[in-house]
């Protein structure tokens, strides 16, 4: 059997046409639209420090449940390579390998494992109902959460804003335990628009 770029259970694989080359196309237009998304959602943000409160997390859940694994990591990955060629598509005003390299640079690379596991799941049926949609997400959001912390103790000893004597907590603090309750609310959010996306596409099929 031929391999599809989004299948039967995410809503891009319901509405995909029949032709591969239309598939290609559609892929590939989906895609770009989905790094604007992307970067919309980004510059919708707070600016706090070390890492801003934005849209992103809901972005790329709502992405990856809709779109499945292929197109759905495809997207961020084009969004993460337009930002270190120098676009101006994250949520802070600069943009390049530098910019990734700072602290936010690990939420970024969550972002696609955020993406790889919601996308995986949702190819499997997780996105067509609110309670498995919400599960999926929650679960790319701990890997996000995972591999941020990750990275802003890997920079702990160049950073000002950690306390040396207390690391681990001062990390947590700062940059983790805010966004907690935030992304539970957008994971609910987004579960809830991709299974309302469902049952537009039920609706028109009768």
């Amino acid at each position: 059997m031929a391999m599809t770029f989004a299948t039967s259970n995410t809503l891009l694989g319901a509405l995909q046409p029949k032709s591969r080359t239309a598939q290609a196309i559609t892929a590939i237009a989906v895609a770009f639209l989905g790094s604007i998304l992307l970067t919309i959602a980004a510059k919708v943000s707070v600016p706090v420090w070390p890492v801003p409160v934005s849209l992103q997390s809901m972005a790329v859940a709502v992405i990856a449940a809709a779109f499945g694994l292929r197109i759905g990591a495809a997207t961020v990955t084009l969004y993460l390579a337009q930002g270190l060629a120098g676009l101006p598509v994250f949520a802070g005003a600069y943009a390049g390998p530098a910019y990734v390299m700072g602290p936010t640079g690990g939420f970024l690379v969550g972002f696609l494992v955020m993406a790889v596991i919601i996308g995986y799941l949702a190819d499997r049926g997780a996105a067509r109902n609110v309670v498995s949609a919400f599960a999926a997400m929650m679960l790319g959001a701990a890997a996000l959460f995972a591999f941020g912390f990750t990275w802003l103790l890997a920079l702990s000893g160049q950073a000002g804003w950690i306390d040396q004597s207390n690391v681990l907590m001062s990390a947590y603090k700062g940059a983790v335990e805010p966004f907690i309750l935030w992304d539970t609310l957008k994971m609910a959010f987004a579960a809830l628009t991709v299974v309302g996306g469902w049952a537009l596409v039920k609706r028109n099929e009768r």
